[in-house]
């Protein structure tokens, strides 16, 4: 069976298929280049469709999402010592770390898996982490669709790989289920601690496990409704046939751990303060926001607690209009995953409608690029559309039909074009929801 054949039977369209066994065949050309000797272990690491869900997950809300098919190849191999040699084959650019040094902090991507190498030294000490690692991968970056947590879910694949992990007493202790190791990798991008296993710095975002959660559990054709704080599976409902998500990349770069990096932490800063609000005033504290709302009669009671003592850093009309969103778009994902599961495309595209309304008058992470880009994606015939991820710049999805997809996309980017002429990195790809992470076998090469 031909590596293609191998990703073709685990639910990926024959293009995307045949690109994915170029990718990985590619990695391991220059991981081989590089090493002298071919690869132990292969991965395909997909990026992530957040259909429903902003900025929900770390206040314990709900998502729904799904894996596109777009995604790292990253292969790897044992070392000896105890360093971390990387390549990115695309770009040429080669990374070498010590496991033991502690310089200073990397940017750009050798920042995430600096991060990720140094958690799991300090998690799992003594642990055999010596590794080379080779990755390239057509995800648009910084484009909302989790190329960071695709990185960072990556690495720590490959290096709980190579350590034995999985067997250690540490890992046992903490690591139960699926949705456990899901949440322990989106600790080790945010730094915060899991169980036993103590946190660091991170990578400067305070974010959730959704990304990390929809990479890694993801289904083939299928869309996944998650509650978070703890990780939750509520349900999976498949992806309707005929339904295609077109992604539009707006040409701003939305680097979470970058430049908008203050602005994102800012939404989750004020999903933390009305907590601690609530908290405050609370006979016992809530684990998370979505907790402490679904109390008997706690919404109007933390309206009352947000105007009589606001956090400092904060004010009454910012944490009201934070809440006034979350409250909302919680309630836009559960209606969506009905209206998946019925296969109600109208229903979808007026949740979006109002998804994407939400985010501007109340997140307040809408650029004027994707909100345009929204509102054209309709004028242009699709079902639905709305932003997604961090926000800040990044990318649309637009619901439409198999038949249609080429060319709604040309005219919808013309479209773009015209009304904002001159951005750079403007693309679209088809985004039918593909599997999480996949390993892919050493006979298949």
């Amino acid at each position: 069976m031909s590596l293609a054949d191998h990703f073709a039977n685990l639910g990926y369209g024959q293009d995307d298929a045949v690109s994915r066994a170029a990718l990985v065949e590619g990695v391991a050309r220059g991981f081989e280049a590089m090493t002298g000797a071919p690869p132990a272990w292969r991965w395909f690491v997909p990026g992530r469709l957040e259909v429903f869900g902003k900025h929900t997950d770390y206040a314990g809300g709900h998502v729904l999402v799904g894996a596109v098919p777009r995604g790292f190849a990253m292969v790897a191999g044992p070392r000896r010592d105890r360093r971390v040699r990387v390549v990115d084959v695309a770009n040429r650019v080669h990374l070498d770390l010590g496991i033991d040094d502690d310089g200073p902090a990397r940017t750009g991507w050798a920042s995430y898996i600096q991060v990720t190498m140094r958690r799991l030294a300090a998690n799992f000490p003594g642990a055999p982490l010596g590794l080379d690692l080779a990755f390239a991968s057509d995800l648009p970056r910084a484009a909302g669709v989790s190329s960071s947590s695709a990185i960072v879910v990556g690495t720590a694949t490959a290096l709980v790989q190579r350590g034995g992990l999985t067997a250690r007493d540490e890992w046992r202790a903490a690591i139960a289920s699926p949705e456990d190791h899901a949440t322990y990798f989106g600790c080790i991008e945010s730094g915060h601690d899991f169980r036993g296993l103590a946190g660091n710095a991170g990578v400067g975002t305070h974010g959730g496990s959704e990304d990390h959660t929809a990479i890694l559990l993801s289904r083939a054709g299928h869309l996944g409704h998650y509650r978070f704080v703890p990780t939750t599976r509520v349900g999976v409902t498949v992806c309707p046939p005929g339904w295609t998500f077109v992604v539009g990349v707006s040409g701003v770069h939305a680097d979470k751990a970058g430049g908008v990096r203050d602005r994102y932490n800012r939404a989750a800063f004020a999903a933390r303060a009305l907590l601690d609000v609530w908290n405050g005033a609370a006979a016992a504290p809530a684990p998370s926001l979505a907790a402490a709302l679904a109390l008997p009669d706690a919404e109007p009671e933390l309206r009352r607690l947000v105007s009589r003592a606001t956090p400092p850093g904060s004010t009454a009309a910012e944490l009201l209009r934070r809440l006034d969103h979350f409250l909302a778009e919680d309630a836009v994902v559960c209606e969506a995953a009905r209206a998946c599961s019925r296969s109600d495309a109208s229903a979808i595209g007026a949740l979006a409608q109002a998804s994407q309304a939400h985010a501007e008058a109340w997140l307040g992470n809408q650029v004027p690029e994707t909100t345009t880009l929204a509102a054209l994606a309709r004028e242009c015939g699709a079902h639905g559309a709305t932003s997604f991820g961090a926000g800040f710049g990044g990318s649309v999805w637009a619901l439409v039909d198999d038949s249609d997809v080429a060319a709604f996309a040309r005219t919808w980017m013309a479209a773009y074009g015209t009304r904002h002429p001159g951005m750079k990195n403007v693309a679209w790809f088809a985004a039918r929801p593909g599997p999480g992470l996949v390993e892919v076998p050493a006979a298949d090469l």
